[in-house]
Order: C-alpha cells, then structure tokens, then sequence
C-alpha cells in the first residue's frame, strides 16, 4: 500500500499539468477580493465628487440669486430652496432623479449670509478680501450623504459611510 502510495506522489510531484489550475485556485480569492475593494472605493469616489459638484453648483447660484430683484419685479424666489434643488436635483426645479441615488433636500443645508458670515475687507491695515465693499459675504452649500456601498464594505464589517463636505462663494448677487 504505501509502495502504491509512494508511486501517486512521485507521478503527482512530476506532473507539470495542474500547476497552473493550482496557482490559479490560490490567486483567485486574493485578485477577487482585490477588485472589489477597487470597486467599491471607485464607487464611492465617484459618489462623493457628484455631490461635490452639486454643492458647487448650488452654492454659486444662491451667491448671486437677487431674491429682492424678483421682489421689485412682482415675482417670489426663495433663493436657499431653489440652490438646494440645482445641489441635488441639477436643476432650479427639483424634479427628476437626484444626481446621487439616495440623496434629498433634506441632506442639503444653504446659508446665505448669515450672521456671522460677513467679514471686513479690511482689518488693521491689511487687506483680507479684495472688495469693493468694506464687507465680503459668504454663502455656503453644506451636505451631507450615508454611503452604503455596494456590499464589499458589509463583507468587512463597515457600516454606512457618512459624505460631508461643503462649498463656500462669495455673496456676489447680480
């Protein structure tokens, strides 16, 4: 028996043909989970400058919304709500599927002009914000989104993501 086993062994250590079915079935599972931590970070990345833009896109519009233009010209525009739909919706109507899957009104903060948000242009002398103003303005798109994933991060044991950023422009109005 052990001479019959002995001879399997030595046909089995010269055999050059499952060499490569070998290599491949210990390499898979490492190049597989590989790919889909790159997947997954790719999707994320890809979430989250989506939101970036949009937070840009809807901080710029409510630096230069004029609501008292409208005012004077018998129209009403709330500046704040229209910059939040171009941020999630990419347009001043809101309608349509938002430009991430999953993010609402709800998540998007527009301040414009706050208290606190106006600073000198000038401070003893020097030069903080080119202005024609003595005062500079700011406006700013602040969101936030929960990123799932696509289910790489729960195979890890990682919740849901939280995506903050903002957006800062100068009150600009026209």
């Amino acid at each position: 028996m052990s001479s019959r086993l002995s001879q399997i062994l030595n046909r089995f250590r010269r055999d050059q043909r499952g060499t490569a079915f070998v290599e491949m079935a210990l390499i898979a599972p490492l190049m597989l989970l590989l790919s889909a931590g790159v997947f997954e970070f790719g999707n994320l990345i890809h979430k989250k400058l989506l939101m970036e833009a949009g937070l840009d896109d809807g901080a710029r519009f409510a630096a230069r919304c004029n609501s008292a233009l409208y005012t004077s010209a018998g129209l009403t525009i709330d500046c704040a709500d229209v910059a939040a739909n171009i941020a999630v919706f990419g347009n001043a109507a809101g309608t349509g599927n938002p430009r991430v899957a999953g993010w609402a009104k709800a998540n998007v903060t527009i301040t414009i002009a706050a208290s606190g948000s106006c600073h000198d242009a000038v401070v003893a002398g020097v030069t903080q914000y080119r202005s024609t103003t003595s005062q500079v303005c700011i406006v700013r798109a602040a969101g936030t989104y929960a990123y799932a994933g696509v289910g790489m991060l729960s195979l890890l044991g990682i919740g849901t993501i939280t995506l903050n950023d903002f957006h800062e422009e100068r009150f600009t109005r026209f």
